[in-house]
């Protein structure tokens, strides 16, 4: 078995003592669930023209790919799919959402979304709504929940705004802090989080199902910033899906890393390493930056993550939510 595949077997088996699973048994009863459908950063993994020893591991190795961070969600009563965010690897996650959950038979030629929830205007987040356009899937009407600048981003620019014109996405408003029903028994609720808001607002999500609940944050300056104690919002959920971009300060040689802020994953677990133990399991590190050796399968930093009683997210991983 090669290394990386070896160090995923052994993720999924701590990723199950978390809440967290493998596809599910196709004869177990069927419950609503999120599906982790990337992990990397917006530029993915190996990043574009990157030929240094970071992304080597991914150029040899296709199965060392990663792609950009996304959540499913999937409601298989209803047989309805909603996605958070649409990334540049919009193609390739529609399929594996396919294969984990397969679209009705008479909408196999239609993305057969019911919706896609988007955190904010930087390119891993955004541009795969490309792919509802005429020249792929040419959608219709597929439901795009987007906060107001998020949404007149998407109304005011090319080629966006050719998706809105030709009826190819509906633009839903999202208000921070105000959930939006799915089903009787599925909420996603938006968490302003501060960024770098150049283009729009930033938001995390909280998914709430009938039994079970996840958070979402791929994308922050620093917990310190944000209005909300992160303690406080990881009580409230059963997984926590957080910002783990940067794996520690000097990752990027020559670079003022305050320059691009995010919280590194050694500043996260400082501090929440008083959590007791319950509430340290429910966090998992998503959105890693091709140079964090977390992305690579990098054994020792993997393992002091998990040894500080954390988890690391791995693609195809789902979430119970009942």
């Amino acid at each position: 078995m090669r290394p990386l595949r070896l160090i995923g077997a052994l993720l999924g088996a701590l990723a199950v003592s978390a809440g967290v699973s493998a596809p599910a048994d196709p004869a177990a009863p069927a419950t609503p669930f999120v599906l982790v459908l990337g992990v990397a950063q917006d530029a993915g993994y190996p990043q574009t023209a990157c030929r240094k020893a970071c992304c080597a591991p991914a150029q040899t190795d296709p199965s060392a790919n990663r792609n950009v961070a996304s959540l499913a969600i999937v409601d298989p009563e209803s047989g309805r799919r909603w996605l958070i965010d649409a990334t540049p690897d919009f193609r390739e996650q529609l399929r594996t959402l396919d294969e984990a959950a397969p679209p009705p038979a008479d909408d196999r030629s239609s993305p057969a979304l019911a919706g896609i929830f988007c955190t904010h205007a930087h390119i891993g987040h955004y541009l795969g709504l490309a792919q509802l356009g005429r020249e792929a899937t040419g959608a219709r009407g597929v439901p795009v929940y987007a906060m107001p600048r998020m949404r007149s981003f998407l109304e005011n620019n090319g080629p966006w705004s050719q998706l809105v014109g030709l009826g190819n996405i509906e633009l839903r408003d999202l208000h921070n802090g105000e959930p939006v029903w799915l089903t009787g028994a599925l909420t996603v609720t938006p968490l302003l989080v501060p960024h770098r808001d150049e283009y729009s607002e930033t938001v995390g999500f909280r998914v709430e199902g009938p039994g079970r609940s996840v958070l979402y944050v791929p994308d922050i300056d620093k917990w310190s910033r944000w209005e909300r104690r992160i303690e406080d919002e990881i009580a409230k959920v059963d997984v926590a899906y957080l910002d783990g971009t940067f794996y520690a300060d000097g990752e990027l040689p020559g670079r003022d890393m305050s320059e691009i802020p995010h919280p590194f994953i050694k500043e996260t677990m400082e501090r929440l390493a008083e959590l007791p133990q319950a509430e340290r399991a429910k966090v998992r590190f998503i959105h890693f930056n091709h140079t964090n050796p977390v992305v690579r399968g990098d054994s020792k930093a993997i393992g002091v993550v998990e040894g500080a009683g954390f988890g690391v997210a791995r693609e195809g991983e789902r979430v119970e939510l009942q």
